[in-house]
């Protein structure tokens, strides 16, 4: 190996000011909202709520609208936490979603006590209820939350609600229409991110059967728990189209993604991509506000850190909402380890983690080898983009007589 000098060379593109300059901003700018979920004890945490407060304009109450917060007794219905929530969402402008109103966990004792029939008509009750309380106030609400079981049969969860009928879903769904006329109405779940999944196609299969009998439902909401072992699926535009496709909105209603860094910050990237290539996919919501707030907070998820600082998935975020017009991109060229018929060059890009960066071979120079990115093309000149890997990637030339370093330019799609 002969020692080479580093050759360093920086190319900027920067563009136009971002059209939104925060995430609620940014994503009105797109036909869409940018959510959070709310807890109404964290509300007399100034430092949490000026960050609700700015960035976010669909609130989520996180536990205080389920089934145990607001009829702890039966028939004794308690909307005191629910209408905090609601109450400071609507005075400062936002919107709500309702969650949940039928569900199998969070039960309170009374009602995991009754079965059959007593069940079922103490669960349309408590839908009738706790929607006709919040009927005008209530963007969406989650009707039915989590009815489908993990794993590869695509069958409905074996749970004390699925054994008081097969149609109770459709009742419960028939009764928050009668309820509240005016609010969407939205099947929720997780683990139906991945269109192959049994899990995807059996909610898929029933929204359709829905639709077709006219049953009254409106949207899907995908959860969105990502995660290394779980993370966002290549396939995940495709299941938000498709299910769009049966004539409901699709919205993410509880984001969150474990991780840090460049990583983190692409995967969220992909899922605002996602959702907004989908004309249907009307929003997004993250499952709290900072990774302290978060039920996953060591796996730090969220879009600020536990200070309350904007992390690197945030700009990933504004960036991607903002589109075409948002971020500036930047791109360092240095010349490496060389032999006598090639060398390296690595590429280290700044300002956005939505990034192509065209690499401009010199003469008869050709590609050998990458890596932490994807490359196109061989000779002349070449275009990466991220594989996950980061902002750092690198390539080795075969000179083939030019020994000239590579340009690059970077520009933000």
């Amino acid at each position: 190996m002969t020692a080479v000098a580093s050759l360093v060379l920086t190319t900027a593109v920067t563009s136009a000011q971002a059209a939104g300059s925060t995430l609620q901003a940014a994503a009105s700018e797109r036909g869409r909202y940018f959510g959070t979920a709310i807890a109404g004890f964290r509300l007399s945490d100034s430092a949490y709520t000026t960050i609700a407060n700015r960035e976010f304009n669909m609130i989520t109450a996180e536990n205080e609208m389920k089934i145990d917060a607001t009829e702890p007794n039966r028939n004794q219905f308690s909307y005191a936490a629910g209408d905090q929530i609601v109450n400071w969402a609507r005075s400062n402008g936002k919107q709500v979603r309702g969650h949940t109103l039928a569900w199998h966990s969070q039960q309170p004792g009374w009602m995991q006590n009754l079965s059959g029939s007593a069940l079922r008509s103490a669960m349309l009750n408590h839908v009738t209820q706790v929607a006709t309380h919040y009927r005008g106030q209530i963007h969406s609400w989650d009707v039915v939350n989590e009815a489908f079981q993990d794993g590869s049969s695509g069958a409905r969860r074996d749970s004390n609600l699925q054994r008081t009928g097969n149609d109770w879903i459709e009742a419960a769904f028939r009764a928050a229409r009668a309820a509240d006329p005016n609010a969407k109405l939205c099947y929720n779940d997780y683990n139906t991110d991945d269109w192959t999944h049994a899990k995807t196609q059996a909610v898929y299969n029933l929204v359709r059967d829905f639709k077709a009998r006219g049953v009254p439902i409106d949207c899907v909401g995908f959860q969105s728990h990502f995660n290394s072992q779980s993370p966002v699926p290549s396939n995940y535009q495709t299941t938000l189209s498709s299910f769009a496709a049966l004539g409901v909105d699709v919205q993410i209603t509880e984001l969150d993604i474990e991780g840090s860094g460049t990583a983190q910050a692409d995967s969220y990237r992909r899922v605002v991509q996602a959702c907004l290539a989908v004309s249907r996919c009307t929003g997004i919501s993250v499952w709290g506000v900072r990774d302290s707030d978060s039920w996953r907070a060591s796996g730090t998820p969220l879009l600020f850190d536990g200070s309350g600082n904007k992390k690197l998935a945030y700009t990933s975020v504004l960036d991607t909402l903002n589109g075409s017009s948002a971020g500036t991109c930047s791109v360092t060229v240095t010349r490496a380890e060389e032999w006598s018929d090639r060398f390296n060059v690595t590429f280290a890009v700044s300002g956005s983690n939505s990034w192509r960066v065209s690499i401009g071979l010199q003469g008869a120079q050709s590609l050998q080898n990458s890596w932490n990115a994807t490359i196109s093309g061989t000779s002349g000149t070449l275009t990466a983009t991220p594989n996950g890997a980061g902002n750092n990637f690198g390539i080795t030339v075969f000179k083939n007589g030019t020994t000239t370093t590579p340009t690059a330019s970077c520009s933000v799609p």
